[in-house]
Order: structure tokens, then C-alpha cells, then sequence
């Protein structure tokens, strides 16, 4: 059978006449699935029927509709190499469904990052206490006071361990601890496990983090922390110019 899917309206006469030859007629399509639907289906949307011809068809195998509490929604399905496709998400409330959507949305972003790269970094904090140790080693190398600099870099990157044992619920200082001697004596990437406050080795966990987001992530603080040390004063707007 046709589908005929249109963005305008469909008058009932031509909605009659398309039914009686067995074609489905769904309009007030928006805009922004009738460009999904040239994705998942393949086809062409055209303007005039003067350019229609076989090569501007698409396929499903299934088109039907369904009632989700008070609204209707058309459904199709079992698309060829569909290139769009919608994720349905049920919740008991909005701020269930928010939350939902936040994490469909991040892991597919994070399986997107790990595809690009070719490659993923170990994650609980493993990176940030390696590297940390690394500038503790390298700091006696640096002559001055640079040394204080390469102190400051190594204190902030364990930010994130302590972090992590913090809103995990454990001592932050003795999961560090733990987590840096470990790391020392094992010569591994070793992280926080959040379900018990102790060190683990966060690749035979299957542990990971984004290179791209570490990346990125280094950099901006980096160039930020810069930024504000060349700052020498800071001048606060009163209220009266800001509302000017």
C-alpha cells in the first residue's frame, strides 16, 4: 500500500478519494519529522506532483497508530538502513521523563565521542591521580618557583577523585590515600569504586571516559586558570550602571 504523508492539510474530498483506493493519508506532518522521515524511509518530499516518479518513493514495512494516554501518534517501522530513528520513553512524571532524556542523550553522545576517537580513556579518576603523580615526579626537576605551579596543577587534578568519594559518601581523604598508594604500588590505572570507597582498576571494570571530554577537558582549565592569573584587579559594576 501508498502513504501519502503531507505538511499542509488534505481536504476530505481528496482524503475520501485517496482512501477509497487503499492509500493512507496522514497531514499536518511538522516540518521537522517530515525531514526524519526522508532519513528513516529514504524518498523525496516534493512540493507539485508534476515531479513525482518511482525514485522519489520511500519504504517502510509498517505504518500504524497508536493512543498514548489522551494523544495519538503515528508509527512506522521496519525501515531499510533507516538513518533517523525516535527512541519512545515512558515515565511517571516530567521530571522522571527529563531525567530519562538526560541519560539516553549523554550515552549516545558518549558512544558518539568513543567512536570518533577510536579510543577511550580509563574513568573513576584514574587518569587524573596518574597524572597527578607524574607532576610530583617531575617537580624536582623544575627550577623556582615554577615548582609551586606544578604543586597547584597535581592538587587541582585530584579534585576529581575526592569528588568522586565525596558524593560516593566516603572520607575523601582516606579514599585518596588508598587510591594513590595502590596506584603506587601496582603501577596501574587505578580509580575510585563508587560502590565501596576503594581502590579498583577501572579497565577491568569497564570503567571509561571520553579522550575528546579529558581532552578538552584539561585544556579549558588550563587556558581558564591562566586567564585569571593575569588578571592583576577586577572592577564590580554598581547597580545603577547595570541598569543603564
Amino acid at each position: 500500500g501508498f502513504v501519502v504523508i503531507n505538511q499542509k492539510g488534505i481536504d476530505p474530498f481528496s482524503l475520501d478519494a485517496l482512501a477509497k483506493e487503499g492509500i493512507v493519508a496522514l497531514r499536518r506532518a511538522k516540518r521537522r519529522n517530515m525531514e526524519r522521515l526522508t532519513l528513516a524511509c529514504g524518498g523525496i518530499a516534493l512540493n507539485s506532483f508534476d515531479d513525482l516518479n518511482p525514485d522519489c518513493l520511500g519504504h517502510a514495512g509498517l505504518v500504524y497508530e497508536y493512543t498514548l494516554g489522551e494523544e495519538k501518534f503515528t508509527f512506522i517501522e521496519k525501515c531499510n538502513n533507516p538513518r533517523s530513528v525516535t527512541l519512545l520513553v515512558k515515565g511517571p512524571n516530567k521530571h522522571t521523563l527529563t531525567q530519562i532524556k538526560d541519560a539516553i542523550r549523554d550515552g549516545l553522545r558518549a558512544v558518539k565521542n568513543a567512536i570518533d576517537d577510536g579510543c577511550v580513556v580509563p574513568g573513576a579518576g584514574a587518569v587524573e591521580v596518574a597524572l597527578a603523580e607524574a607532576l610530583i615526579k617531575y617537580k624536582p626537576s623544575v627550577k623556582g618557583r615554577a615548582q609551586l605551579g606544578v604543586q597547584a596543577f597535581a592538587d587541582a587534578l585530584l579534585i576529581i577523585p575526592k569528588v568522586l568519594a565525596q558524593n560516593s559518601g566516603f572520607d575523601l581523604q582516606e579514599t585518596l590515600v588508598k587510591v594513590q598508594a595502590e596506584h603506587s604500588e601496582s603501577g596501574q590505572l587505578v580509580g575510585v569504586d563508587l560502590n565501596t570507597g576503594e581502590p579498583m582498576v577501572a579497565a577491568e571494570m569497564g570503567v571509561w571516559d571520553n579522550y575528546c571530554v579529558k581532552k578538552q577537558l584539561l585544556h579549558s582549565c588550563t587556558v581558564i586558570a591562566t586567564n585569571i592569573l593575569l588578571v592583576d584587579e577586577i572592577m564590580r559594576a554598581g547597580m545603577s550602571s547595570l541598569k543603564g
